[in-house]
């Protein structure tokens, strides 16, 4: 007989079969076989998956746990160490924020991190779902996941017409109302996984589902255009100025930018503020600066981004008031934000073609 109630067990039931692989997880068999998830990981692994993707997640944590395998041994960690290595990852605030928390652990904690949503909340960093998630997958809590994923599966359940974010307290109702004091953490990352698989933003896979039968956005063939979403605002454009500045050696000027702000603490080239009219910029050292034909472009949560370059080559020896000329080798461009990382490549490429010619 079909269970016209979706239920906690049918989801772990597929859950036990399929899974994902993932250098943070432990497995459903190993964990009914009494393998305890290592909160440390757990919560490394949130942080990073917030406004990313897993595939885009895989190597930096495995990265960071090679380089620092526990709490106490990231608390202990240099800032430009972290922040290089984040480097790529976006979203700078959350490579800020996993130092501080990982001190307040290691310091005040004594490296055990709270096994509670309460507790959680009180870290640097930590935030409603994050603190959810630590407690259900590294504690077994019976904490209410509530990421983008589980947001698609309730609205599509449920049938909730209401755009998101208004619909967010009611699809959290709905979400709560299927957590189980059983397995809670397998079953958080059951959801999760059906809303990243099966129930995917498009073309969901609704004949494989294990949650097909009472499904009411299935049985009113509107799984597809759920959830329904406030259209957003057209984003604003800023213009800024870039420099990459070149010695003779190679060595490019880059500094450390101001701690707060869009990647604060981050090693970056030198340029003006960002603004959405062009911004009066003087260059970081006296020199025959050009503009590249090409601009740097990039975006941003809350806007676009559009850089002229300005680029110049300099003598050995050239004395600059702020920062540091920095060998490649020193300092390769993986190292760098993104945005960066276009800026120095196009730069270098300009370097280059004067070179040639």
């Amino acid at each position: 007989m079909c269970n016209l109630n979706a239920s906690a067990e049918t989801l772990l039931e597929w859950y036990d079969t399929h899974a994902r692989p993932m250098p943070w997880r432990v497995p459903p068999d190993a964990r009914k076989a009494g393998m305890v998830p290592e909160p440390y990981t757990v919560w490394l692994s949130e942080v990073m998956l917030q406004q990313t993707t897993v595939a885009a997640v895989k190597e930096y944590f495995i990265a960071f746990t090679t380089r620092w395998p526990r709490v106490q041994d990231l608390a202990a960690a240099e800032d430009a160490d972290v922040m290089a290595a984040w480097a790529g990852l976006g979203y700078y605030a959350r490579a800020r924020n996993l130092l501080k928390c990982a001190r307040v652990v290691a310091r005040e904690h004594e490296g055990i991190f709270p096994d509670t949503e309460d507790a959680l909340l009180k870290l640097p960093g930590i935030g409603p779902y994050t603190a959810a998630a630590v407690a259900a997958i590294a504690f077994d809590r019976p904490a209410t996941v509530l990421d983008g994923n589980v947001e698609r599966v309730m609205a599509r359940l449920h049938a909730v017409k209401e755009p998101l974010p208004g619909a967010k307290e009611n699809l959290r109702a709905h979400a709560a109302a299927l957590t189980p004091e059983t397995r809670p953490g397998d079953y958080a990352q059951a959801v999760m996984d059906l809303g990243a698989t099966l129930c995917s933003p498009r073309n969901p896979a609704c004949g494989i589902c294990p949650w097909r039968t009472p499904c009411k956005a299935r049985q009113e063939g509107i799984a597809a255009e759920l959830p329904k979403k406030t259209p957003k605002a057209a984003k604003p454009v800023r213009r800024g100025v870039i420099y990459f500045a070149q010695r003779t050696d190679g060595a490019v000027l880059l500094e450390t930018r101001p701690p707060k702000g869009l990647l604060g603490g981050m090693l970056g080239l030198p340029g003006t503020e960002w603004q959405e009219e062009m911004p009066e910029g003087k260059p970081p050292v006296k020199a025959d600066w050009a503009i590249s034909p090409e601009a740097v472009r990039h975006t941003f949560t809350h806007f676009h981004l559009i850089l002229d370059l300005a680029h110049a080559s300099l003598p050995q020896g050239t004395d600059v008031p702020q920062g540091s000329f920095r060998n490649v080798k020193d300092v390769p461009p993986q190292n760098l934000p993104t945005v960066m990382r276009k800026a120095y490549i196009l730069g270098a490429s300009l370097r280059q073609t004067r070179s040639d010619n």
